[in-house]
C-alpha cells in the first residue's frame, strides 16, 4: 500500500512540473469525456420524453387494445361492453379504459355552438397514457356518480369557456343536442392544440352524446405485464369471438416498446462509439506528450536505475502519469458535464407541445463509463513511454 501510494505521489510530481505541457494534451480527452458523458445523459433524457410521447399515443408497455366490430349486423354495445367487462374481471387485468374512441358533440360557448371533439375514457385512461394535468384534477372513480359530467379539457377549450361564473365553483359549459346537459370543467391539459377538445368519462358519454350509430364499434385497453401481452391477446380474440357472436374482434399491442428497443441501440452504440472514437484521438495526444517526456528524462530514469530502481517500478510510475493525467481530465469534464445537464432549459420544450413528467437524474452510468474511458485511454497512452522508459539503458542514460 505504501508503495503505490509513493508511486501516485511520484506521478502527481511529474504532472505538476510538466502541467502546462500535459494540460494542453489533455484537453482532447477533456472535451471527448465531456462529451461522452453529456451526450448519454441528455439522451437518456431525450430517451425519456419520446417514451412519454409514445405513451400518451398508444399506452404504456403493454397495452393490449382490443375492438369489437360488428359483421353485417348493428352491434349490441351493451352486449359487447358486458362482454368486455366480463373478460377484464376474469383475467384479472386492474387497468383498463374505454379505448378513447372519439365523437363529436355541440357545446355551447359563450361566443356560440361549435362541434367539438369528444374523447370518452375511464379514470385509468389518465394513468395509461401519462396524461398530464396542469390545473385542476383528472377524474376519480367516484365522478361517475355526478349528475353533472365532469370534463378534462384542452386549453383552447377552458379558453372558449372562461372563468367560472361564481367565484370558487367550476366553469360550466352546456353539451348540446337533443338532451342537452350541464357538464363542468374540472381539469385542463396542454396538448399544443388551437382548437377545443375534451375528456369526459364513457359512462356519461353513452348516456349524453351521440355515439351508438350504426356501424361504430366497442373498443378497450388493458394494461397488462408485459410477458402476458401475447396471452392477453390470444384470449381476447378466443373468448371475446364466442362471447359477441356476430362481430369480428381485434386485439393487438398498441405501445411502441418495440421502437424504442431501436432507439435503445442507438443511444447504446451510435453515442458511445463516437466519444469513444474522440477519446482514442485524445489519447494520441496524451501518447506523443508522454513520448516526448520520457526522452527528455532518459538521464533521470538512468540514474534511478542505478541507485536500484526494478523495471516495475519505472514502468508503473511513467504508466501512471499518464493515467494521473486522463483521470483528473476526465473528472472534471464528469462535473461539467454534470452542471450542464442540469441546468437545461427543459420548459423550453413545452413550446412544442412537449412535456417531460418524469425527469430522470444525471445517469450514474454515463458519468462512470467517463471515467473509465479517462483512465483506459491513458493507460493505453502510457503504455508505450512507460516501455521505452524500461528498455533505456542504464549506461546509455547516464552517458545521455
Amino acid at each position: 500500500m505504501t508503495a503505490l501510494v509513493g508511486v501516485l505521489a511520484e506521478a502527481w510530481g511529474e504532472v505538476r512540473v510538466h502541467r502546462v505541457r500535459v494540460v494542453l494534451s489533455l484537453v482532447g480527452v477533456f472535451l471527448a469525456v465531456l462529451a461522452l458523458t453529456t451526450v448519454t445523459a441528455v439522451g437518456a433524457m431525450g430517451r425519456q420524453l419520446v417514451t412519454e410521447e409514445t405513451e400518451r399515443i398508444g399506452g404504456r408497455p403493454a397495452t393490449v387494445l382490443v375492438e369489437i366490430y360488428p359483421e353485417g349486423v348493428e352491434l349490441d354495445r351493451a352486449v359487447a361492453t358486458a362482454a368486455l367487462d366480463t373478460f377484464v374481471d376474469r383475467h384479472e387485468v386492474r387497468w383498463s379504459t374505454s379505448g378513447g374512441w372519439g365523437t363529436q358533440a355541440p357545446v355551447r360557448f359563450p361566443g356560440g355552438t361549435q362541434l367539438v371533439q369528444m374523447t370518452p375514457v375511464d379514470p385509468a385512461y389518465g394513468l395509461i397514457h401519462r396524461v398530464v394535468v396542469e390545473d385542476g384534477r383528472w377524474f376519480a372513480d367516484d365522478d361517475v356518480d355526478r349528475l353533472a359530467p365532469p370534463l378534462v379539457v384542452n386549453r383552447a377549450f377552458a379558453d372558449a369557456v372562461g372563468p367560472a361564473a361564481d367565484p370558487g365553483g367550476l366553469p360550466a359549459v352546456v353539451l348540446g343536442g337533443e338532451t342537452p346537459v350541464t357538464a363542468v370543467v374540472v381539469g385542463v391539459v396542454d396538448d399544443g392544440q388551437d382548437y377545443p377538445s375534451a375528456f369526459l368519462l364513457a359512462d356519461h358519454a353513452e348516456r349524453w352524446l351521440p355515439v351508438g350509430q350504426d356501424g361504430s364499434g366497442v373498443t378497450r385497453e388493458l394494461w397488462v405485464p408485459d410477458d402476458d401481452a401475447d396471452a392477453v391477446v390470444s384470449l381476447a380474440q378466443a373468448e371475446l369471438t364466442g362471447a359477441v357472436p356476430g362481430t369480428y374482434v381485434n386485439a393487438y399491442r398498441s405501445d411502441s416498446a418495440e421502437g424504442l428497443q431501436v432507439l435503445d441501440l442507438v443511444l447504446a452504440y451510435g453515442v458511445r462509439g463516437a466519444g469513444l472514437f474522440a477519446l482514442l484521438l485524445g489519447g494520441l495526444g496524451v501518447l506523443n506528450v508522454g513520448l516526448v517526456t520520457v526522452r527528455q528524462r532518459v538521464r533521470e530514469i538512468g540514474v534511478r536505475r542505478s541507485f536500484g530502481a526494478t523495471s516495475a517500478r519505472v514502468f508503473t510510475a511513467v504508466l501512471l502519469e499518464s493515467v494521473v493525467a486522463t483521470t483528473l481530465a476526465g473528472a472534471a469534464a464528469v462535473v461539467v458535464s454534470v452542471g450542464v445537464v442540469s441546468n437545461l432549459p427543459l420548459e423550453l420544450l413545452g413550446g412544442y407541445g412537449l412535456s417531460l413528467s418524469d425527469v430522470p437524474p444525471f445517469p450514474v452510468r454515463a458519468a462512470v463509463e467517463g471515467l473509465v474511458a479517462a483512465v483506459g485511454v491513458g493507460a493505453l497512452a502510457g503504455l508505450v513511454p512507460a516501455v521505452v522508459a524500461v528498455r533505456a539503458r542504464v549506461v546509455d542514460a547516464i552517458r545521455y
